[in-house]
């Protein structure tokens, strides 16, 4: 069994183990974080999953009054130190952009994660900070794609950003990955609302890295169903090649086995189909 939650609305999912519970859509749970439990809201009802999946965390239960009630005056912390840490920026006349603030009660801990150009001396500002919030004020200086992560945003498919939904690690994207998927190396086209190249190229990249080790490349001379032609694209989605025939000049789509393995086990594997013209 598994369900998800999240601590804000439209925010990062988690996924906790619910421990013979059965919330439903919009209950407040308790999820067990390392300062204790917090509360979120359920966004996926318990229900099986076909993989096996280790390691989550229990749910602790359902949040009762004095849960939300401690929730609200930490959100409340929470908003009143976000707008204590823009003030006192300003004041101190420096680079820094507020991205989210944190708070633990239990600690009374302000965590300020920011961002700027370069590394800043903020320790004057430290010290401000904790006069004016009576608590500890800790600044972290975070990248743009952590940025995008906490900020959230719509991606240019139409979708939440992954990375403040479901995506956990920042795994290495290069632009060899845009060119293997025959995407145009253009800024403006690959990157992602943090600036940085999109994650999302590296979802399908395996693909067609696996596509191209048998694959007969552009220019290349191949026997297809349709006849002789030469190879003028790919189309991996398709897993198929496009050929240009040499006897009419026609552009066909072959699978790819039909030009990449024998004849014999092409028929074996697909029966008599023929290609599907361009």
């Amino acid at each position: 069994m598994m369900m998800a939650v999240s601590f804000e609305r439209y925010g990062r999912l988690y996924y906790l183990d619910p421990g013979g519970l059965s919330p439903a859509i919009g209950d407040k749970v308790l999820v067990p974080t390392d300062s204790g439990p917090e509360v979120a809201e359920c966004v996926w009802a318990p229900q099986w999953v076909s993989d096996d999946v280790e390691g989550l965390p229990v749910c602790a239960g359902l949040a009762d009054e004095k849960a939300l009630a401690r929730d609200e005056s930490n959100r409340k912390r929470r908003a009143e130190g976000r707008l204590t840490a823009k003030r006192a920026i300003r004041e101190h006349d420096l680079p820094m952009k507020v991205i989210a603030v944190d708070y633990v009660d239990t600690t009374n801990v302000f965590t300020v994660y920011f961002a700027a150009p370069h590394r800043v001396d903020f320790r004057a500002l430290v010290r401000d900070l904790a006069v004016k919030m009576r608590a500890r004020v800790e600044l972290r200086q975070i990248g743009p794609r952590d940025e995008a992560r906490l900020q959230g945003g719509i991606g240019p498919c139409g979708r939440d950003l992954c990375c403040a939904t479901f995506l956990k690690d920042f795994e290495p994207v290069s632009v060899r990955m845009a060119k293997d998927q025959d995407l145009p190396v253009n800024p403006l086209r690959i990157a992602g609302a943090c600036g940085r190249l999109m994650c999302c190229l590296k979802y399908e990249h395996p693909l067609y890295a696996d596509f191209r080790k048998d694959a007969p490349p552009v220019g290349a001379r191949v026997d297809t169903p349709e006849g002789a032609g030469t190879v003028v694209g790919h189309s991996v989605p398709a897993d198929a090649v496009v050929v240009k025939l040499t006897a009419d000049g026609r552009t066909c789509a072959c699978p790819k086995a039909s030009v990449c393995g024998s004849r014999k086990a092409y028929e074996s594997a697909y029966g008599n189909q023929g290609v599907t013209p361009a």
